[in-house]
């Protein structure tokens, strides 16, 4: 009877466990019967050609093994198969549980997608970083990591949600510090203006750990979406800067105005023309000498991220200075006189005499 006790007790354990995490019993008692013929398979060897059968009674938690010839089943338990099926349910169990946790986490995080979490550092698994969300653990693959940032065990970060992939461990959460989106939410948690949706972004543009230009407008009269952004004494932009560790931010206002949005795309340089083609979308920008430089940017990234930005291919030219462009004035317009000149002073041919 003590043994018929124990294995009682063992089957509302299991119940309780299936029912807390919520398990499909007959998937777990499925799982058992599968792992008993591999264990006796292990143990005690099989005819590959004959067919077997494990059974489990869920309400003793007592099992059987069988060989089946026809429509007939002849029971061939082993003595003492009772401890190892115990040791086979048990090790099932726990692997049940673990999968119905992981399935519970990824289920939740699926619904966090798009947004932003906390996390710390945990180890390194190759190129990839794992990282500890406190529900669960997660991954930054290399290509959503900042090159310039160096992780370090225990080290706190901010993430952005990308999604679920299935990876080489199976499916895992993926989080990022290099997406675009990141930003996005930062500034949706440092702007009030931004959550509660008075300012818009309109478009990011990155190059992670370096630089960033944000378009943003408002949607709601009154209210300044680039100083809204940007907040008293620059506190609100700056909480996002250092959250990034250092990487610059441009705010720019969105216009409708392709030529407007491009001359702001390409701020800090200043007195820029805009020549645009709309059906091409291309914009070729004049830029005084001194400006120049501020434009294009180091090794081109200013422009680079205004194309990235406005969708427009940027080609970008010196302007003419101001005193070349009045001489040319000047000498056109001279040309033009003497031209007049000659024409009214050309003298009149005489005829010859005969």
């Amino acid at each position: 009877m003590a043994i018929l006790k124990a294995r009682t007790e063992f089957a509302s354990a299991l119940n309780q466990v299936c029912a807390e995490h919520n398990i499909e019993l007959e998937v777990v008692l499925s799982s058992i019967k599968e792992a008993l013929l591999a264990a006796y398979r292990r143990d005690f060897g099989m005819d590959e050609e004959k067919k077997y059968e494990a059974e489990i009674d869920s309400a003793t938690g007592e099992s059987h093994l069988f060989l089946v010839e026809g429509k007939k089943k002849k029971e061939i338990t082993p003595p003492g198969f009772g401890r190892i099926a115990a040791q086979v349910a048990k090790q099932v169990l726990i692997q049940k549980i673990r999968e119905a946790e992981k399935s519970a986490v990824l289920k939740e995080y699926s619904q966090k997608i798009g947004t932003l979490v906390s996390g710390r550092v945990i180890r390194f698994d190759g190129p990839n970083i794992v990282v500890d969300l406190d529900r669960a653990e997660a991954v930054i693959p290399r290509s959503e990591q900042i090159t310039s940032e160096n992780y370090n065990v225990n080290q706190r970060y901010v993430f952005y949600v990308k999604g679920i992939e299935t990876l080489e461990k199976g499916e895992q959460v993926v989080v990022s510090r290099a997406d675009k989106n990141l930003v996005e939410g930062l500034f949706k948690r440092e702007v009030p203006e931004v959550s509660s949706g008075a300012v818009k972004v309109k478009e990011i543009a990155r190059e992670p750990g370096n630089r960033t230009k944000i378009a943003v407008f408002s949607s709601q009269a009154g209210v300044d979406p680039v100083g809204s952004c940007v907040g008293q004494k620059g506190v609100r932009v700056q909480a996002v800067i250092n959250e990034l560790n250092g990487e610059k931010i441009d705010i720019i206002q969105y216009s409708e105005d392709p030529a407007k949005f491009i001359t702001g795309a390409l701020s800090p340089a200043e007195n820029v023309k805009v020549e645009i083609n709309e059906k091409m979308k291309t914009a070729v920008v004049s830029v005084p000498e001194d400006q120049l430089s501020l434009a294009i940017g180091k090794e081109g990234q200013n422009v680079r991220l205004a194309v990235k930005l406005t969708g427009y291919k940027i080609d970008i030219k010196e302007a003419e200075k101001k005193e070349v462009k009045e001489k040319k004035k000047k000498g056109k317009k001279e040309v033009k006189k003497a031209t007049k000149k000659v024409k009214k002073e050309k003298p009149v041919e005489k005829k010859k005499e005969d």
